[in-house]
């Protein structure tokens, strides 16, 4: 089913996923799973959001209400969609347009490969950095926890490989020094044998 607060969004790249278990955000709050995606500023997956973000509100408050709430909403950084200069000490987020999107452990996002086949939770081929079609609803939130539009995460699939965020190299053993008293190739350990 389509509806206008659904949104497919296309080879976006993925940050902070926490697909695999839901977690508590920060130690706080309900466990969930969360992804993080960049997009281009200005491209057909940053205007799908922009139009399904407006269709929320419009949800919600009606017609002749939704854009003023979309503007202050935004103005006030209470929205799934930022620009990413605001947090652009994050790897990728300078010069582009983020989705925060989230949904509750009971619900989890659907984990696809590139052929549609469904993925194990943990098999490590959705990764932070990977590229990534991603299926997001938008949803107006106003209740006692404040006045939002966020973003359900309902679907990931794999789309093409990237540069992986936040993995640095495995160490070289020329880094390390001689341990003085550690036995030599030659002796063994009855421990081992």
């Amino acid at each position: 089913m389509t509806t206008p607060t659904r949104v497919m969004l296309t080879k976006v790249r993925l940050a902070f996923p926490v697909l695999n278990e839901p977690e508590q955000f920060q130690g706080q709050g309900k466990a969930r799973y969360s992804a993080t995606l960049i997009m281009d500023t200005g491209s057909v997956n940053h205007k799908a959001c922009v139009a399904a973000m407006r269709a929320a509100a419009v949800a919600k408050w009606g017609e002749a209400k939704a854009d003023a709430a979309v503007k202050g909403l935004t103005a006030g950084l209470k929205v799934a969609l930022y620009d990413g200069d605001l947090k652009e000490a994050y790897d990728g987020f300078a010069g582009n347009m983020i989705v925060g999107a989230h949904s509750q452990a009971n619900n989890p996002p659907r984990l696809l490969d590139g052929q549609r086949r469904e993925l194990p939770r943990d098999t490590g081929m959705i990764y932070a950095g990977c590229y990534v079609n991603a299926s997001i609803e938008f949803w107006p939130q106003e209740n006692e926890y404040g006045k939002r539009l966020n973003a359900q995460i309902r679907g990931v699939q794999f789309h093409s490989d990237g540069d992986s965020f936040g993995s640095g190299s495995s160490a070289s053993a020329d880094e390390f020094g001689t341990v003085e008293g550690a036995p030599t190739e030659d002796a063994v350990d009855e421990d081992f044998t």
